[in-house]
Parts: C-alpha cells; structure tokens; sequence
C-alpha cells in the first residue's frame, strides 16, 4: 500500500490541510483547525512539497494555474467533471450546465453538481469557479465564504495583471 503523508498551509482564509502521496495529492481541503498541525519533515514528499509552494504562490497571486500531480478517485462521469473544471479560465466562473454541456451531457446540472461537491482536491481542481446559472455563489465544501474570497482574490489579480 502507498504511504499517504500530510502537511499543512496556512492559507489568508484558513489552514489547508493537503494529504498525498510519492505521485500525487490525493486531497486538499480547509480544515476546521485554527493552527496548522502537519509541518513538513524530513520524508515529506517533494509532491506535498511542490504543492505548499504552488499553494503559496497562489495566495500571493503569483500563480494562476497549477502543475503538481494529482490522484483523484470517482466515477467515470465525476472525472470528466473534475478534468473540465480547469478549463475555466483564472479569475472567471462558469455555470454548472456550462460544465454539463462541457462534459456532453448539457441534461446534467445536478449531477454536475453532485460531482463539484465530491471533489477532494480543492483549488487545484478549481471547483470554487462555478456558479449557479443565476450569477449567485453556491455549493462549496471550504464554505461560500471562502468561495466568494478565492473568486474576488483571482478577478483582482487578474485584473492588476492586465494593467501591467
């Protein structure tokens, strides 16, 4: 069996609490703790590494998108969803049946958003960018709160990039 190693990073909006393994995160969440438990040791993986930084670049805005594996495990209909999620651009939003129609099957919203909520790898597999088809925030396991500051934190990067 795979060794699963955890560490933590204290994100503005709360502790993230990422748990992977030599190949990949397997899930990346907000914890309920108020101060990060799990440091970096000596047999940390460079995977859980990679991610504490991307993650830190991210915060800082200086990452839009991330490269570090991830392993997630589902449905054949929730991968199709979780592959789509990064395809929506850095700082923007999309619909839940924007994504059912991404993943052919536009009859799908609520199985679209069965799957969003499913997703154990949070801002990586950025399912914080979807949006009920009337505009509002809904849906999110890191709590609307959090949802709604990833969203305004991405559109004001965004935007102080392209006035750069």
């Amino acid at each position: 069996m795979t060794e699963l190693h955890q560490v933590d990073y204290p994100s503005p909006i709360g502790v993230v609490e990422i748990t992977g393994t030599e190949q990949g995160i397997v899930s990346l969440y907000f914890s309920e703790r108020e101060q990060p438990l799990h440091a970096v040791q000596s047999d940390t993986p460079q995977v859980l590494q990679t991610a504490l930084q991307e993650l830190d670049e991210y915060f800082k805005g200086q990452r839009t998108e991330f490269t570090v594996p991830c392993i997630s495990s589902g449905t054949e209909f929730q991968q199709k969803v979780w592959a789509a999620l990064p395809s929506i651009a850095y700082g923007k939003t999309a619909s839940y049946r924007d994504i059912a129609v991404a993943v052919g099957n536009e009859k799908s919203v609520r199985a679209v958003g069965n799957a969003n909520s499913k997703n154990k790898i949070s801002i990586i597999i950025p399912c914080h960018r979807i949006i009920g088809s009337n505009g509002k925030l809904t849906g999110y396991a890191g709590s609307l709160s959090r949802k709604e500051w990833l969203l305004k934190h991405e559109q004001a990067v965004q935007n102080n990039q392209m006035k750069a």
